[in-house]
């Protein structure tokens, strides 16, 4: 009888054992993707960077441009150091929506169209803005995993015993539909 106890509190031990290092893998998991936008995210400002200093010559949009990024760039750094994920997202989201009208810009200026290097950060803006999707989605289904997951039954039970470990509550970054038809969509018109 007890060899059946203690077989039985080590199952239960193990289960729990094993259920918390899974749960704490799936968090170090969505913040590792949380990195992979943050990656993204600089690289797409350094693209921009360079696309306005190509586009200078050529137009006084960028001026208004240059000065939206860096505001909502500045927003977005400083909820983030604040911890505020919600007004970063919306300050991001804001950036890929000026990514989206780059294009128009650039069919009013025939000499900028021409422009190999404009050409290249321009291919380079789209290129780095489906990535950024692309890390904001697998951002998003690692919490879905991990959400699914700690509500299942018996985890739950390891999640409410360990709830100031395992118990997390991470933002969604919210994939805007018409954006990502436009990315996906989109070609170089020369």
């Amino acid at each position: 009888m007890s060899t059946i106890i203690i077989i039985l509190i080590a199952a239960i031990l193990g289960f729990a054992i094993l259920t918390y290092n899974r749960l704490i893998g799936q968090i170090e998991a969505i913040k590792n993707n949380h990195k992979q936008i943050d990656i993204q995210l600089d690289r797409r400002f350094k693209v921009f960077e360079s696309l306005i200093n190509v586009v200078k010559k050529y137009m006084d949009y960028e001026k208004t441009t240059l000065k939206d990024v860096v505001a909502l760039r500045n927003q977005a750094q400083e909820a983030k150091k604040q911890g505020d994920e919600k007004a970063r997202i919306e300050a991001e989201n804001k950036i890929s929506g000026i990514a989206s009208n780059i294009n128009l810009v650039f069919e009013q200026y025939p000499d900028l169209k021409a422009n190999q290097n404009a050409i290249q950060l321009q291919e380079e803006i789209v290129s780095t803005e489906n990535k950024l999707a692309f890390a904001k989605q697998s951002y998003n289904d690692s919490i879905e995993i991990y959400n699914a997951n700690k509500q299942t039954f018996p985890t739950n039970l390891v999640v409410a015993a360990f709830s100031a470990k395992l118990d997390r509550d991470f933002p969604y970054w919210q994939l805007d539909e018409e954006q990502v038809k436009k990315q996906e969509s989109y070609t170089v018109k020369l």
